[in-house]
């Protein structure tokens, strides 16, 4: 792996030295833009809208906009200024109960790991941060953006969880969605028993990416040659209310059968 950032954890007057990787990455099959007429490839532009031509990506600068046409430009000194220390420390300001932190906020992970100087203190604050149940909520800087993350323990690694605020999660007020019903005592044991049916354990491990796995079929396909067969697409009709006690009938007796 690549470390993408190296810097401080800090809290209180304790530093941390710590080098930051990403903890997750896109496996997705990349499919590339081609010209139909001959399956050249498309190549995207930046180009000036004022005279058409195209600009070279160090003559490309960074503005807001503050009235129509008006702009201030923004340079990487700009964005250091703002908070110099953060641009160097994961800084923890706050241990709280994991519970506290709603599931949708969490963005993307992290992996930290020590660097030389850093393993001893690096372990005692890993063993003192799982001991306690708690986890770190601090600030960061990454790709001239400050945001909120988590800091928590997986084993024996220090996980960083970028944060979303809260303030971007959209309102779920705007939706239409029904008010309580009350289930018929049927309606409610066979959900239930269903419920349980389907009850497990969650391993993330044992699933894959089923439509990446079938578009590299079919490029295997092709490649070869083969004819492409395609599925009839079966239709998917919405239970409705009246007939919700068959159809959860229906579903426990599937889960019997095993399928």
């Amino acid at each position: 792996m690549h470390a993408i950032w190296s810097g401080l954890i800090t809290f209180g007057l304790v530093n941390i030295p710590v080098a930051l990787y990403s903890g997750s990455e896109e496996r997705e099959i990349k499919l590339e833009l081609l010209h139909k007429k001959d399956l050249s490839p498309i190549k995207y532009v930046r180009y000036c809208k004022e005279d058409g031509k195209e600009v070279p990506y160090q003559d490309i600068v960074r503005g807001y906009q503050y009235e129509k046409g008006d702009y201030v430009v923004l340079d990487e000194e700009d964005f250091k200024k703002l908070n110099p220390k953060l641009s160097q420390t994961i800084e923890v300001f706050l241990f709280t109960d994991p519970s506290e932190i709603d599931p949708m906020l969490y963005e993307k992970p992290y992996f930290l790991e020590p660097t030389k100087p850093g393993q001893k203190i690096y372990a005692l604050f890993r063993e003192a941060l799982k001991k306690s149940g708690k986890a770190g909520v601090a600030r960061f800087m990454m790709k001239t953006k400050e945001h909120l993350g988590v800091l928590s323990v997986e084993d024996d690694l220090i996980v960083l969880n970028q944060l979303r605020y809260a303030h971007t999660i959209r309102n779920r007020k705007e939706l239409a969605l029904p008010e309580k019903v009350k289930a018929t005592a049927a309606e409610a044991k066979l959900a239930d028993q269903l419920i349980k049916q389907l009850a497990g354990h969650f391993k993330p491990e044992k699933y894959k990416d089923p439509y990446a796995e079938s578009i590299h079929a079919i490029v295997q396909q092709k490649i070869k040659g083969k004819k492409i067969y395609h599925l009839e697409k079966e239709p998917i009709i919405a239970t409705k209310a009246p007939d919700l006690l068959v159809k959860l009938q229906e579903s426990l007796e599937l889960v019997h059968a095993g399928k």
